[in-house]
C-alpha cells in the first residue's frame, strides 16, 4: 500500500501550508503529495489527474476536507466512485472521520458514508455558488462607485491635440503618431474618438 495526499487552493496567492501540515502529520511522504492551485469547479487539474493515475488498488489517499477535492456536486460523487470503486483505493477526509473508506465497509457503514459524502458535496458546491454571487455583487457595487476594472487606460501625451492636428494635415504618418503616443492603433483611435467628442462638447 502506498499513501498519497492531495491539496488544493483556488489561486496562486493562497497558501496550502495548513493542508500540507495535516497530510504530512499522517506520514505521507512529501514526494507523494500532489498540489493544485486552481478552482475546484471541475477536475481538469494537472496534478489531480497525475495523482489519480498513480493510485493503485489498496492505496490510500488523504485530503484535508471534501471541498479541497472539489466544489462540483456531481463530479465529487463521480471522482469518489472512480477512486474507490474503479481504482480500488481508499480515501480519508481528515476533517470528517466518517468519510474514511477503510472503516465500516458493511451495508450500514457504506450507507452512512454515502449520505455524508452527498451532504458535504452539496455544501461544497453551494459555497462555491455563494462565493461567485458575493463576487458579482461586490463588482456591481464597485462599478456603481466608479471603480474601474481591468488594465488602466493609457494616458494621452500632453501634446496630443497638436499631434492630432499634424496627423490630420498629413505632416506625420500614422506609424509616427502611434510611436509618439506610445499606443497601439486600436488604442489611438479610441483616444482620438474621445478627444474629438470632448472637443465638440467644449464648443
Amino acid at each position: 500500500m502506498t499513501i498519497y495526499g492531495y491539496a488544493r487552493v483556488s489561486s496562486a496567492d493562497q497558501n496550502e501550508d495548513r493542508q500540507l501540515l495535516a497530510i504530512e502529520a499522517l506520514g505521507v511522504p512529501p514526494k507523494n503529495i500532489f498540489i493544485d492551485k486552481q478552482s475546484g469547479k471541475d477536475f481538469h487539474r494537472p496534478n489531480y489527474l497525475k495523482m489519480r493515475e498513480a493510485l493503485q488498488e489498496e492505496d490510500l489517499l488523504y485530503i484535508k476536507s471534501i471541498d479541497r477535492l472539489g466544489r462540483n456536486y456531481d463530479e465529487i460523487q463521480n471522482q469518489w466512485r472512480i477512486i474507490t470503486k474503479d481504482k480500488g483505493a481508499d480515501i480519508v477526509v481528515i476533517d470528517m472521520p466518517l468519510l474514511d473508506t477503510r472503516r465500516c465497509k458493511d451495508l450500514i457503514g457504506t450507507f452512512i458514508s454515502d449520505v455524508v459524502l452527498q451532504l458535504l458535496s452539496f455544501v461544497a458546491q453551494n459555497e462555491r455558488e455563494n462565493i461567485r454571487q458575493r463576487q458579482a455583487e461586490g463588482i456591481a457595487v464597485a462599478k456603481l462607485k466608479g471603480i474601474r476594472f481591468g488594465r488602466p487606460e493609457k494616458p494621452v501625451p500632453d501634446n496630443f491635440s497638436e499631434l492630432v492636428k499634424q496627423w490630420e494635415c498629413k505632416q506625420i504618418k500614422t506609424s509616427e503618431i502611434l510611436q509618439l503616443c506610445n499606443m497601439s492603433r486600436s488604442t489611438f483611435y479610441i483616444r482620438l474618438k474621445e478627444y474629438k467628442h470632448s472637443t465638440r462638447k467644449g464648443k
